[in-house]
């Protein structure tokens, strides 16, 4: 619900939005229906996407659980079998955690490569327009809907598991994975190799150590602007989190914003170089299993560096 749809409501889990209907829908939602796409509804999100508060929303496996957030309705309407995909976006974490939680399939392509364009925006260097579904042939469907191009060619197509090389890469906040993660990657690893793949164990370069840092600092700067309007309006009608983006509560000056933006872009050709060795980078998503109680929709600090 901070996709635009010019037939139902878009209220951002927002007081200061009800009952508000945009008078036309987002590109995304353009490009489904002229593909014949039926919009059943729309699904819960935490406050603008941008809040790690519940929306109330429960697991469908355990309803003493949270799906996660911020796009905690498509994860667990997907989960439930109420819908066979759906939308999300993600800033942090917002999409691959609730498919974690849930137990589904979620996908967040590259920054920038499906429009944002009607939708509400917490960090536009971060945010990303993706999806769920089921299966990864639903994925691969909603892919090719919004006509996102491989660009390797034949030769470095991916041929199949046995003889693949896949990074396993555990990152620096590996000490926060719970037993439940850390069983499940190593499963992951035991059941690529019994497939005859390589299997590599990856340390970052400390040049990436920062990234979560830098990306904290990238989140509340673009936060305080995105904000600002509905603080203007009706400050006592946001949450916290907002009120303090707004505030500069951390007293980012705009040289440290810049200078996070900068690191940042430096450090992609360095991973960039790394990947190009593997055929896939295999990374936690989330801490553990789904925590009990719908108040938070857990952690994202696994999701955050990648974003």
């Amino acid at each position: 619900d901070v996709i635009y749809t010019k037939d139902m409501p878009t209220q951002f889990n927002s007081p200061l939005y009800d009952g508000h209907f945009p008078a036309t829908d987002a590109a995304s939602v353009r490009i489904l229906r002229h593909a014949g796409a039926l919009i059943f509804g729309k699904t819960t999100t935490t406050e603008f996407a941008a809040i790690h508060v519940g929306p109330k929303t429960r697991n469908p496996h355990d309803l003493l659980r949270t799906p996660g957030g911020s796009s905690s309705g498509s994860g667990a309407a997907v989960a439930d079998f109420q819908i066979p995909m759906a939308l999300g976006t993600q800033t942090g974490g917002s999409l691959i955690r609730p498919a974690s939680f849930n137990g589904i399939y979620g996908f967040k392509p590259t920054w920038n490569s499906v429009s944002r364009e009607g939708q509400k925006i917490y960090a536009l260097m971060y945010d990303t327009l993706g999806w769920y579904g089921r299966c990864v042939d639903d994925l691969v469907l909603l892919a090719d809907v919004f006509d996102l191009q491989d660009d390797k060619d034949e030769e470095h197509a991916f041929k199949g598991i046995e003889g693949a090389r896949f990074a396993l890469c555990k990152t620096s906040v590996w000490p926060m994975a719970g037993p439940g993660t850390q069983d499940a990657l190593a499963r992951a690893a035991d059941l690529l190799r019994s497939h005859g793949a390589e299997v590599h164990e990856l340390e970052l370069p400390s040049a990436i150590d920062d990234v979560p840092e830098w990306y904290r600092i990238g989140l509340h700067t673009e936060g305080r602007t995105s904000f600002l309007p509905e603080y203007r309006v009706g400050k006592d009608q946001i949450g916290q989190v907002l009120i303090e983006h707004v505030e500069n509560s951390d007293n980012f000056t705009r040289k440290t914003q810049l200078m996070a933006s900068d690191n940042l872009a430096a450090a992609r050709p360095a991973f960039d170089f790394i990947a190009s060795q593997y055929a896939a980078i295999i990374t936690p998503s989330v801490p553990d299993e789904a925590p009990v109680g719908v108040e938070s929709t857990g952690s994202h600090v696994f999701c955050a560096m990648w974003s």
